[in-house]
């Protein structure tokens, strides 16, 4: 009878003889290996003895940047960390999450309706109304049209107009800047709003006669002076040419009369003739 205890008694020997750290270790096993079989039943479940409901199992569901698991919904960030936000409606929110009642006293706000210029609609915002506080509803917007944009230098040089007439004159036009699509190294443009400029052209000139006229009078002043810088130009290559064509060292000529001198007896003078040029001198002797 003593055969069969021989193999407990030598196994509770060699337990006697372990170590702490080698107990320790078989703790830690033991361990993982429960955690790892925990594991795998929430991964796979299944129906137990007793005919239980099945488990519908944990799955993660990714679209482009939203994470969904278990009713949750994640969203990256791109900046290393989700966004955790519930998308289960059988969830009942939390008293944290729930959103605050609206005060039985609160006191809406008016929406104020603008009339469209060119339809006579009522509208409550437009992206003409916003950005130039011009009142056309985005329907009747024409933006290769007559709500155009135009650049600050072809406003000033097609309607006459100075900075003060865009700026310090009330209402001052409101504008957009973008960048200068020739060179991105030079400052920004700002564009006005074209019904707006030819607005403003008629505030400073009264009228589109007088706008015209002043323009064409501004015209010719300046054929006048261009023909005038070229007459200026001529001249002086003409005076380079013709200073070109002998030596200014030269000293300068002098006359020599010789023995040309004739008495004059009814006038009671003399006269004289240059040799080399011709010239005659009449004078009289004392």
């Amino acid at each position: 009878m003593s055969e069969p205890d021989a193999p407990s008694s030598s196994s509770a020997s060699r337990q006697e003889q372990l170590s702490d750290y080698q107990r320790r270790r078989i703790e830690e096993n033991r361990q993982k290996a429960i955690n790892l079989r925990q594991a795998r039943l929430l991964t796979h479940p299944y129906n137990n003895a007793a005919g239980a409901d099945k488990k519908k199992p944990e799955t993660a569901v990714s679209v482009n940047n939203v994470i969904k698991v278990s009713g949750t919904k994640y969203i990256d960030s791109g900046g290393g960390f989700l966004i955790e936000q519930r998308t289960n409606p059988t969830e009942e929110p939390t008293p944290e999450e729930e959103e605050p009642v609206p005060e039985s006293d609160a006191v809406p706000v008016p929406i104020e309706y603008d009339e469209c210029l060119e339809c006579g609609d009522r509208f409550a915002d437009s992206y003409l109304l916003n950005t130039f506080d011009y009142a056309v509803c985005d329907a009747c917007r024409d933006p290769d049209g007559q709500h155009s944009l135009i650049t600050r230098t072809e406003a000033k040089q097609e309607y006459l107009l100075k900075d003060c007439d865009l700026d310090r004159r009330e209402p001052a036009l409101k504008y957009i800047s973008r960048k200068n699509p020739h060179n991105v190294r030079w400052g920004e443009m700002k564009l006005y709003l074209h019904v707006q400029i030819e607005k403003r052209a008629l505030e400073v000139w009264g009228s589109e006669e007088r706008l015209l006229q002043e323009k064409e009078e501004r015209e010719e002043k300046r054929e006048v002076a261009k023909v005038k810088k070229y007459n200026k130009r001529l001249k002086e290559l003409r005076m380079d040419v013709r200073s070109s064509l002998y030596d200014k060292t030269v000293r300068a000529h002098v006359h020599e009369y010789g023995e040309s001198e004739v008495y004059n007896e009814a006038d009671d003078t003399y006269t004289r003739t240059c040799e080399l040029c011709g010239h005659s001198e009449t004078y009289e002797k004392m």
